[in-house]
């Protein structure tokens, strides 16, 4: 019976697609007296049996929460509630997160889906908390309790990690930073100014950059440097990444090279990390002889398979010139590398500098060149300088993931009233982000899955998530009839098709 309605499905896309193909054929238009769109006899009318909401996807990630267990997980360990009259912990922590998935940006947006009877009914929930009770529910949490919310989170992840295909774990790379979370609120409590005069947060986020994970994002007031408590949430995510790793990388920039802690993690993982351009080790690069630096070439982002295209003008190096503003220009760069030894540690690492020599520009007169160091430390010996330059650089990737989470899925708004239950409300909105990581990973399509794990998250939800379709009851089943087509559906049914089969332990 299985088989045959997989059977069904895929003759459905094949026409589906069949029929897209013939609309979108090239065709040699001629000139067309009217626009192409033509429809202008519009009505409305309210469907009074068929029930239908625009949320298709969200069934697929619900039997993934199942499957994993997140729910049981929450419920088991987080005890926030002393009676459940009558939502559960996991009620509510999902409750906010699907408020995301679907596309709400804030906590009043919940109020749209608890009237949405089919959205219901579709998560076989009777009703939905409101927004208020959302809120309340954020201001339960305590330290201890956030903290265990992000343990159960990373207990279901280690489950998905278990069924994730073989070598997208071979070497993990984690990467740390922090991040200013402004707000406009006069009364949230733990709040505080930082250095550029930003009245929020200071979050810090360690994100796993094989998969673009958020394995633990902690928020701390907005003074504090971004290294502030780093060390241990490091710790917390080496001994979480440990079992299903390799190798592992920590990247970080000069905030986060810490280097009390650098004999102890070196026994453990390796790591890459900026270092201050203070005097001693500028005078220390100088002091090299030149035949010690070598010319760093950097890696092409993409290789042309075809013919190379012609490169359009720059134009906003045209602007700079006619209008003879100041401009700082790249002529080259060179690496090289000596041994070094920080006083608070006993073990010796390698240092590899990057010289950038670059000239001061007015319009097209060059006012003076000028030579800038760059230090990296690592425990890497295996590679060249110029890798151990492209590991720290790739650590600039994480600006994309915690861009998503600002401004993606919104978890960083800081809604509610003080540092503690803002930071519940963060870990449950990036739940979100992280369900989407989920769903990437056990996408059979390989293809399909680098995509899905590189996708920004409004454009995930416009493929996977905002389906539109029908819901029937029947029995003790509650089917989802899709009522639309996207060239991501085949990918969709496959993953559902393999959640529903996997067997998590």
């Amino acid at each position: 019976m299985r088989k045959n309605s997989q059977q069904i499905c895929s003759g459905i896309f094949r026409k589906c697609k069949n029929r897209i193909k013939r609309r979108l054929k090239k065709k040699q238009y001629e000139d067309q007296p009217k626009p192409i769109m033509t429809g202008q006899n519009i009505h409305y009318e309210m469907g009074d049996k068929t029930r239908a909401m625009s949320y298709g996807g969200i069934g697929g990630i619900h039997k993934m929460v199942k499957q994993i267990g997140l729910d049981k997980e929450i419920d088991t360990h987080l005890k926030l509630l002393k009676v459940h009259v009558p939502y559960h912990e996991s009620d509510h922590v999902l409750n906010l997160a699907y408020n995301t998935l679907v596309g709400g940006i804030r906590l009043e947006d919940i109020e749209l889906r608890r009237h949405d009877e089919v959205f219901m009914d579709a998560l076989g929930a009777q009703r939905i908390p409101d927004p208020t009770t959302a809120g309340d529910f954020t201001r339960r949490f305590e330290h201890k309790d956030n903290v265990m919310l992000l343990d159960c989170i990373n207990g279901s992840r280690e489950k998905v990690w278990s069924k994730a295909p073989r070598g997208i774990m071979e070497e993990a790379h984690m990467d740390i930073d922090g991040t200013l979370a402004g707000t406009l609120g006069k009364c949230k409590q733990g709040m505080d100014i930082s250095y550029n005069g930003i009245w929020g947060y200071h979050p810090l986020i360690i994100s796993l950059a094989n998969t673009q994970e958020v394995l633990y994002l902690v928020n701390r007031s907005g003074n504090v440097p971004s290294h502030d408590g780093s060390a241990q949430w490091i710790d917390k995510a080496i001994e979480l990444v440990t079992p299903h790793a390799k190798k592992i990388m920590l990247r970080g920039d000069t905030d986060f090279s810490l280097t009390e802690n650098f004999d102890r993690w070196s026994q453990a993982v390796d790591f890459v990390f900026g270092m201050d351009a203070c005097k001693p080790f500028v005078a220390r690069a100088q002091a090299l002889d030149e035949a010690c630096w070598a010319a760093l070439d950097r890696q092409p982002k993409y290789e042309v398979r075809t013919q190379e295209r012609h490169k359009p003008e720059n134009v906003k190096q045209r602007i700079i010139k006619e209008r003879n503003f100041k401009n700082i220009r790249l002529n080259s760069e060179q690496v090289a590398e000596f041994e070094y030894s920080p006083s608070k540690c006993k073990k010796t690492y390698r240092m590899v500098i990057v010289r950038k020599n670059l000239s001061h520009e007015q319009g097209e007169q060059v006012l003076f060149d000028d030579i800038r160091y760059f230090f990296y430390i690592t425990t890497r010996w295996d590679l060249t300088a110029a890798q151990v330059v492209e590991h720290a650089n790739k650590r600039c990737n994480q600006e994309n993931i915690i861009e998503q989470l600002k401004n993606g899925v919104n978890a960083m708004r800081m809604p509610v009233r003080d540092l503690q239950s803002n930071w519940a409300y963060m870990i449950m909105a990036a739940l979100a982000w992280n369900l989407k990581a989920w769903f990437g990973l056990l996408m059979p399509n390989k293809i399909r899955r680098i995509q899905v794990l590189k996708m920004e998250f409004r454009r995930f939800m416009q493929m996977f998530i905002l389906i539109p379709c029908q819901i029937v009851r029947t029995g003790r089943k509650i089917v989802y009839r899709l009522l639309g087509y996207n060239e991501g559906l085949k990918d969709f049914f496959d993953t559902f098709e393999r959640i529903r089969r996997l067997q998590f332990e």
